[in-house]
């Protein structure tokens, strides 16, 4: 009789968090946006929502960017473009395409923080407000997909890794765990296919300024108490979703990293909503 073969269930399992949703960051400027993003790095702008002139969705597989146009004053000071405190990882069909999309688009964005580096396997680069983004190719390792939002990459204090995977684990029933990347600790917390990663670092933190990410749970009431008795909710937005910002050690309630998460539930209206993602084997 052959021998029954033996599989590792638990490397396939992806815990309570489903879908990174979304990341919206404040921009100043829209048509430098759609440079950037939609002509550069070469996804695609909902045609649903988001369509006016102060804001856009930028479609990314199953997820995307919201990036509403900030610089008004606000007694009597101009809101800043907001910085994500990381790096976004992306999947793009085609790197030596990409590279010559940027490459197209650089004159256009001259005078800006725009800039890029061809790498063997990745393409870096920085967006006209200095948020940085890599780019790879499809691989096994991000599914089966040719256009996503891999992961975001946080940059944390160091210290912190072990207490963020645990502030997941814990809170939100997540796959969460502790590695290394060189000397850096690295919490990798597996949102479906998807990763959130915080990887800790001797760098000075920026203030935080107040983008957020958006996820979906499965387990939405859990997380909500665990919020809750740690006085950590700061939005209770309607039935399907609800905000918070800090990261806390759940055993001392020590404050580790400030990200502002919009938790929604599967009941939400958006959840799973087809986005439309133009074939960019067809387009330059």
């Amino acid at each position: 009789m052959a021998a029954i073969p033996t599989y590792d269930r638990t490397a396939d399992d992806i815990g309570n968090i489903l879908l990174l949703d979304h990341i919206n960051l404040g921009i100043p400027d829209q048509q430098l946006a759609i440079i950037f993003y939609i002509m550069g790095l070469g996804y695609t702008r909902d045609p649903h929502a988001r369509v006016g002139v102060s804001n856009m969705g930028v479609n990314i597989g199953c997820s995307q960017l919201h990036l509403p146009t900030v610089g008004r004053e606000v007694r009597g000071h101009t809101v800043p473009p907001q910085r994500l405190r990381g790096t976004v990882g992306y999947v793009v069909p085609d790197l030596a395409k990409l590279a010559d999309r940027l490459k197209n688009v650089a004159p256009l964005l001259a005078g800006t923080q725009f800039g890029y580096t061809v790498h063997a396997d990745h393409v870096d680069a920085t967006c006209p407000w200095g948020n940085r983004v890599r780019c790879h190719a499809p691989a096994p390792e991000f599914g089966n997909v040719a256009v996503a939002i891999a992961y975001v990459a946080f940059d944390v204090p160091r210290g912190t890794a072990a207490g963020i995977a645990k502030f997941y684990r814990d809170g939100f029933l997540a796959v969460a765990k502790v590695g290394q990347q060189g000397k850096d600790a690295v919490a990798c917390v597996t949102v479906g296919l998807q990763k959130l990663l915080f990887r800790e670092t001797d760098a000075p933190q920026p203030q935080y300024d107040g983008h957020h990410i958006a996820i979906f749970i499965a387990n939405h009431s859990a997380p909500h108490r665990f919020l809750r008795e740690r006085n950590l909710v700061t939005e209770e937005s309607n039935q399907h979703q609800y905000r918070f910002q800090d990261i806390v050690d759940p055993d001392g309630g020590k404050a580790l990293f400030t990200i502002e998460h919009e938790v929604r539930s599967l009941k939400h209206p958006l959840y799973n909503v087809p986005l439309v993602n133009r074939s960019l084997a067809h387009s330059g």
